[in-house]
């Protein structure tokens, strides 16, 4: 276990950082601001879409992500209807000039939409928000049972250059331990008929940490993986949350959240499993991200949903102006996120003209953002583009963080002063130095918040 000052034992697996502030911190906003006015003085020439979509036909025994099982009669239809009210609204408040430069579709699983439905889903990115779907990345999110050949031919059909599956695990047995029901058959069938439609970007999730997995069988899943030669390979660690099933089921458990055993079983799976995927030409682009030296040059990057200039639509997804992160109302319980996807599809349009959920981002919470969300990045930050942009010193904003993180061997002495980099060692606590770069301020709504 790596040892922090004064003796202190960091634990490696606190948080996954994949956006701060998180939704936890968020709260209501009093004055609803019109989003006419939020993007008013927003440069809008190279802004991300995100479309979100709540639904999976089933959850896995880890995810905390905001998605419900299934959809009664008329509820994915409700849901498009909603989604195209709202990108209405959303374009009208962007105005004229507004330009996309990327997209991407998540969830929940997008591919839980029928292929008529997904090319309705294509027509509200393109014609109600005005996004050039096949001249601009979109990357889409699927899992093995979605990924049918009628859906994918209409996502590569619509300009898809990138589809993201979630296999977690080649090995049956870790799949149901996960609380993932798959069998390996059904995923290769996936994978096969992804590469038949032509996508030219496959990434492939593989989790570690499952209950019962050992550095043979993770070494299988990669080596199954690896045979599919995707362009992209995402390494999570396993994380056992309040609210999930994993989280119900090993409640009191030995291998609950924080226990040190569990936390240096996964430290060597990842390693293992980043050593394997360097031995075989991937490219560590961050600690969960690998990109292959055949993947197109234009990659995903692992920190793209954490741009300024993000608009989100649908009840799950964020916005981000450089002055207010935003989005609708958050839970992880089940019927809380019946209770948001219900009151979502009610709404007019002229509701979805206004903020609802969300936090100013002041100057010192936008340094914070912008040295982690580089930092946690292989390559690191150039400290010049910081001062360019804030006009203060990451060395001076940060000295008591930077000077913790160094003497745990976290940073990169070679690379300084051209780069803010971490080492090895860094990059395998990123979800240890991640949370440590948290503000006071949001660490404490993050505590306060009600989780339901």
């Amino acid at each position: 276990m790596n040892t922090g000052t004064r003796g202190s034992t960091v634990r490696p697996y606190q948080s996954y950082v994949y956006a701060y502030p998180h939704k936890t911190a968020y709260r209501p906003l009093a004055d609803r601001p019109a989003l006419r006015e939020l993007w008013a003085a927003e440069p809008k020439d190279a802004l991300s879409l995100y479309l979100h979509i709540p639904f999976c036909e089933v959850r896995c025994g880890f995810c905390n992500l905001f998605t419900r099982i299934g959809a009664p009669e008329g509820l994915v239809t409700a849901y498009l209807d909603a989604l195209e009210r709202q990108a209405g609204a959303v374009r009208e408040a962007l105005g004229e000039g507004a330009r996309f430069a990327t997209a991407a579709f998540g969830g929940g699983t997008p591919t839980f939409l029928e292929a008529a439905e997904l090319e309705r889903l294509c027509d509200i990115a393109e014609k109600g928000m005005g996004a050039d779907l096949a001249a601009v990345p979109l990357s889409v999110e699927a899992s093995p049972a979605t990924a049918t050949a009628d859906r994918l031919a209409v996502l590569a059909g619509r300009g898809t250059t990138r589809l993201s599956l979630g296999v977690q695990s080649f090995v049956d047995a870790e799949a149901r331990s996960a609380v993932r029901p798959q069998r390996r058959a059904d995923v290769e069938a996936a994978l096969a008929r992804i590469r038949e439609a032509g996508i030219p970007v496959l990434n492939i999730d593989l989790i570690y940490g499952i209950d019962g997995q050992t550095e043979d069988s993770w070494r299988r899943s990669l080596d199954a993986a690896l045979a599919w030669r995707p362009e992209e390979l995402y390494l999570y660690p396993l994380y056992v949350r309040p609210l999930t099933g994993l989280g119900r089921k090993e409640a009191g458990d030995r291998e609950a959240e924080g226990d040190a055993e569990w936390d240096e079983r996964r430290l060597r799976l990842y390693r293992s499993g980043r050593d394997h995927l360097l031995a075989h030409g991937y490219e560590q682009v961050s600690m969960r991200m690998f990109r292959a030296g055949h993947a197109p040059a234009a990659g995903s990057g692992d920190h793209a949903c954490q741009t300024d200039g993000m608009v989100g639509l649908g009840c799950g997804a964020r916005s981000y102006t450089s002055a207010l992160h935003y989005s609708f109302d958050y839970a992880v319980e089940m019927r809380e996120i019946r209770g948001i996807i219900d009151d979502y599809v009610s709404r007019p349009a002229a509701d979805f003209a206004r903020a609802e959920h969300g936090r100013e981002m002041t100057g010192d919470e936008a340094r914070r953002r912008h040295l982690l969300q580089s930092v946690l990045q292989a390559e690191g930050m150039d400290p010049a583009e910081y001062r360019a942009r804030f006009g203060t010193d990451p060395a001076e904003d940060f000295a008591a963080e930077l000077a913790r993180f160094a003497a745990r061997g976290w940073l990169d002495p070679d690379a300084a002063p051209e780069r803010l980099r971490l080492s090895a060692e860094g990059l395998a606590y990123s979800d240890a130095l991640g949370p440590e770069l948290f503000s006071p301020a949001v660490r404490a709504a993050m505590a306060a918040y009600d989780l339901k």
